[in-house]
């Protein structure tokens, strides 16, 4: 889906670029040219959101949608063009990934009103929305499971029970038991037993799941976050990587899919498909368009640490590769950092602010909807269990105040300088950096468009990548080191480049054909 409402204000003024005019040229490796992202306007960059730790209007400790809403404007200057929310239907957890009411808001987030209310505030400031789509299982106290109980009822078949020949030892594809008992009868449950799987042999369970998703798109929804996507088939160890459970799991992304598109052509899905490998998550972008990038992530994260550009050269040049081949130019790649199930990004550099503004880089120079989780803008640390990596919003230097989230006790100690407040005026904040390279997208557009070319360098701790869209082209180059670094680029790509368009940090140089840059900064060549 391209992102047809255009991003209105641009607040945050870049600083002007350098003025250099010595010639820079690109070698001659890495012909592969990965397809270019699904066309968007404004940044093309999205935000996930857990509600329960946002911002909370009521007094009540727990964030709601109209902290949503009343947060808009800050992400409107941050100049992001979307947000996914965490699950925001009822549900017995805190989390909300066990739902049992799909059409309806959990009442401590507030009403249907305050949802249709932020989706069309989101829409006047060009901020698409989409919702975490559950689907996978339901919760064991939905209606349909409680009724599933009885043999005799019409939801029986909603759900996947165990017959005389099956292995209630066996282990689910995520790990743990894939049976789960209640009284003589066990269910399946890839999860666990409080989420009962859906059977999606069973066509009242696809036409009612289509069914759910036209309903949230006929409530301003623009799409869906696809929880657990792989796993619609892909229940048991023994599943994994099979041809012909993948198939199953594509055949029934596609029905979906085209249901949808019955009521909204554009609609946007982007699935969690849990990989090592891009071959991996080709096979699920025909169906979906979108799958979030989970070997991109892991390795930006290891060459930002490592502060060398390791195996993200070849691992960039083959995501692309099979992404093309898989699906042609119909996709859009969802690089991330982290999420809510992961360690957040900080923490896992070890609180290196140099690594963080490095992954940050990388990420929002990369094709396709970069996604940032809340709170990674200002810094925020988070180490396991789950709760901890989905603390409160820290929106002011004294926790607490008026309007922050208390669903939670913060398990670091972070000080108020780890905040917006603090970080909102201060130029050479965390916060501000993402702004800018946010920004950066809107300014040159082969960054959000353009495809990607590898560019090698000779140099471990620089990793460079032409973007070329039909409307321009960028040469991006970042040092990951502590330690200024160049290289020579030949005559050729003079011609294309002349200048130094944007930097992150002064004292770049280009000087005849060659390329120095300072430690930990990026640059964009035009």
């Amino acid at each position: 889906m391209s992102l047809s409402r255009r991003f209105r204000s641009l607040p945050f003024l870049l600083a002007a670029a350098l003025g250099s005019s010595v010639a820079c040229a690109l070698p001659a490796d890495g012909d592969t040219a990965p397809p270019t992202a699904a066309k968007t306007q404004g940044s093309g960059v999205w935000y996930e959101i857990f509600v329960r730790a946002w911002y909370d209007t009521n007094g009540d400790g727990i964030g709601d949608l109209n902290g949503v809403t009343a947060k808009l404007d800050y992400l409107q200057s941050l100049g992001v063009s979307g947000i996914w929310l965490m699950p925001i239907n009822p549900s017995p957890s805190y989390h909300g990934y066990d739902i049992t009411d799909y059409e309806a808001i959990n009442p401590q987030y507030g009403s249907m009103a305050d949802f249709e209310r932020l989706v069309s505030e989101a829409h006047k400031r060009g901020i698409e929305v989409i919702i975490d789509l559950v689907i996978n299982h339901t919760s064991d106290r939905h209606p349909w499971f409680v009724s599933a109980l009885d043999p005799q009822s019409k939801y029986r078949h909603w759900y996947t029970w165990a017959g005389a020949g099956t292995d209630l030892k066996a282990i689910s594809a995520v790990d743990g038991p894939a049976w789960h008992a209640n009284g003589k009868q066990h269910y399946l449950g890839d999860f666990t037993g409080a989420m009962p799987d859906l059977n999606y042999d069973e066509p009242a369970v696809r036409r009612e799941m289509i069914a759910i998703g036209k309903f949230w798109l006929g409530k301003g929804a623009d799409g869906f976050r696809l929880d657990a996507a792989r796993h619609i088939y892909d229940d048991l160890k023994s599943d994994n990587g099979q041809p012909a459970v993948i198939r199953k799991n594509a055949q029934w992304w596609t029905e979906f899919r085209q249901g949808l598109r019955q009521v909204r052509p554009d609609v946007y899905l982007v699935g969690e498909v849990s990989a090592k490998q891009p071959d991996e998550l080709a096979p699920y972008l025909p169906a979906l368009g979108s799958v979030f990038d989970f070997p991109l992530a892991e390795q930006l994260i290891a060459s930002a640490k490592q502060e060398k550009a390791g195996d993200l050269p070849s691992l960039l040049t083959a995501t692309y590769a099979a992404f093309q081949a898989a699906a042609g130019e119909d996709y859009a790649d969802a690089p991330f950092l982290s999420n809510h199930d992961q360690e957040r990004v900080l923490s896992q550099l070890g609180g290196d602010l140099h690594h963080m503004r490095t992954a940050a880089a990388m990420l929002l120079t990369l094709p396709g909807r970069p996604y940032i989780y809340y709170g990674e803008e200002i810094g925020m640390l988070g180490r396991k269990p789950d709760e901890n990596l989905r603390e409160p919003m820290r929106w002011q230097r004294t926790p607490g105040a008026p309007g922050d989230s208390r669903w939670k006790a913060s398990s670091v100690k972070q000080g108020g300088d780890v905040s917006v407040q603090a970080e909102q005026d201060r130029p050479d904040s965390l916060l501000n950096f993402y702004r800018t390279l946010i920004h950066w997208r809107v300014e040159v557009p082969a960054l959000r468009d353009g495809a990607l070319r590898v560019i090698a360098t000779g140099s471990p701790a620089l990793v460079a990548y032409e973007r070329a869209a039909s409307d321009g082209r960028a040469l991006v180059v970042h040092n990951l080191s502590g330690k200024p670094a160049s290289f020579k680029l030949d005559a050729e790509s003079a011609k294309a480049f002349s200048a130094i368009r944007l930097h992150s940090a002064p004292g770049a140089t280009l000087a005849q054909g060659k390329l120095t840059l300072p430690a930990y900064a990026t640059v964009v060549l035009q």
